[in-house]
């Protein structure tokens, strides 16, 4: 059992790194563009080259209702999680802010939970790589057979190599995450904008009739608890906020700034599809539904266009998952919540190897069960719960008001911003479905039984170190 105090005070951030009693271990070289990437990238693949087929299958064209209130729902958790930010920029994100905020307890209970929820969203994004890079070789003509097991094979493949690349330093990590959302980007706008005007029908053939809501009210709601793991990207912004030059600035504009553009894009894809194919047709396609609709405009070179687009959308959210993963374990490490080990950093490449290590072992193995819906809806989970506890950290620090406290960002509405912030998350679990519930519930009493049995007396200085 750990018996250690893990106090802020180990922490001084600077502009150039944060640095540990031990020497400077984490720098800070990601910029705004490289926030904004992380957290765009990581929301931009699932809800328009996964989720279009699930979503319209279960609420028809008003899928995108569902995705709009997803992206309220992050906006709401967005403001209060910047304010946090910018008054502890930390890595950890999420965990750092509740535990300073809410105690040991509730930051363990969230660190394990935000570390296991990535890493089921890290499978998911994998398994939707393994997708469409077999989709790709169809579209090439290559024979394949046994499509699960070379959808596995990709996947995992997929994990070992991008864990990989993190271990050999975050530059390489911010550099890939850039030119990917940059040319991912370029081809969606593109698409877009010919789908818009095709649903309007200023060009291309008639558009599919079809009532917005054909099944009721009710799947909307579950629908966008489904799809609202296509918005865990701005959070995985504030994990690595260590690493962020000019954290009082550029944490807002990059987690507020990620939810406003991709919210966007999702609202005006399932529009799109759904007015070229119809809710059927898209359900009917799945995984690649999207594919469909890009065949449906462009023919052949449209398909393989988008699928190629897939493929980059789904490497980057899993690249910046990967990375946000290891340093929510490397943060609950540091705290002596988990082992000690966990937060050992890479002399050479300056990087938390063993946290890393410890993140992209779990998701192979899950990318080999396939199962896309489960770990997505686990992945929502998990996050709405730390968002919710985002939300009554703000509440609880405002009403404490501690001097520490001192946050260059802060949330206009408030209290109301927060308040509606921390009812929408805990709220929107309940539309999950009973399965991913289960999960999600053993997973919380697993970290709690952990913190009793580990670390029930570690405790945190009061505050946050001097910049």
């Amino acid at each position: 059992m750990a018996d250690s105090n893990a106090p802020s005070s180990e922490v001084a951030v600077t502009d150039e790194a944060t640095r540990h009693e031990g020497g400077t271990e984490l720098e800070r070289t990601i910029g705004l563009t490289g926030g904004l990437s992380i957290g765009v990238g990581t929301m931009i693949g699932a809800g328009i080259f996964v989720f279009p087929g699930l979503a319209a299958g279960q609420a028809g064209p008003a899928a995108a209702l569902s995705f709009a209130i997803g992206a309220v729902i992050a906006l709401f958790v967005a403001l209060p999680t910047s304010e946090l930010a910018t008054a502890m920029p930390r890595s950890g994100g999420g965990y750092y802010f509740i535990s300073r905020g809410l105690g040991p307890l509730l930051g363990a209970v969230v660190g394990i939970s935000l570390w296991l929820g990535l890493v089921f969203a890290s499978a998911f994004y994998l398994v939707g790589f393994g997708e469409y890079a077999l989709a790709v070789l169809v579209e090439a003509g290559v024979p394949v057979g046994g499509r699960g097991t070379i959808v596995a094979a990709l996947g995992v493949f997929g994990g070992v190599a991008l864990t990989a690349m993190s271990i050999g330093g975050t530059e390489n990590t911010t550099a890939l995450q850039n030119a990917i959302v940059g040319l991912l980007l370029v081809i969606l706008v593109l698409f877009l904008a010919y789908g818009a005007l095709d649903s309007l029908g200023v060009v291309g053939g008639e558009t599919v009739p079809e009532r917005f809501a054909p099944y009721g009210a009710f799947p909307i709601l579950t629908t966008a608890a489904l799809v609202f793991t296509s918005y865990l990207g701005f959070a995985q912004v504030a994990t690595v906020a260590g690493e962020i030059t000019d954290p009082g600035r550029n944490l807002p504009l990059a987690m507020v700034g990620s939810v406003v553009i991709v919210g966007v894009f999702y609202v005006a894809t399932i529009f799109v599809a759904t007015s070229a194919l119809g809710s059927e047709a898209l359900e009917a396609a799945g995984e690649t539904a999207i594919v469909e609709v890009a065949r449906e405009f462009f023919g052949l070179p449209g398909a393989i266009a988008i699928l190629l687009a897939g493929l980059l959308a789904t490497v980057s959210s899993a690249n910046a998952s990967i990375l946000s993963a290891s340093r929510a374990l490397y943060a609950t490490s540091r705290d002596a919540l988990v082992p000690p080990q966990a937060s050992r950093v890479n002399l050479k490449y300056g990087t938390p190897h063993v946290a890393l290590v410890l993140v992209g072992g779990p998701v192979v193995v899950l990318v080999a069960t396939g199962q896309t819906e489960l770990l997505a809806e686990v992945a929502s989970f998990l996050h709405l719960v730390m968002y919710g506890l985002i939300c009554v950290t703000l509440l609880v620090l405002r009403r404490r008001d501690p001097d520490w406290y001192r946050p260059s960002y802060t949330v206009p509405g408030y209290p109301l911003v927060p308040i509606v912030g921390a009812l929408a998350s805990f709220g929107l679990i309940a539309f999950m479905q009973p399965f991913s519930l289960i999960i999600g519930v053993a997973v919380v009493a697993g970290a709690v039984a952990w913190y009793i049995y580990y670390a029930r007396d570690v405790t945190f200085e009061e505050g946050v170190s001097d910049e």
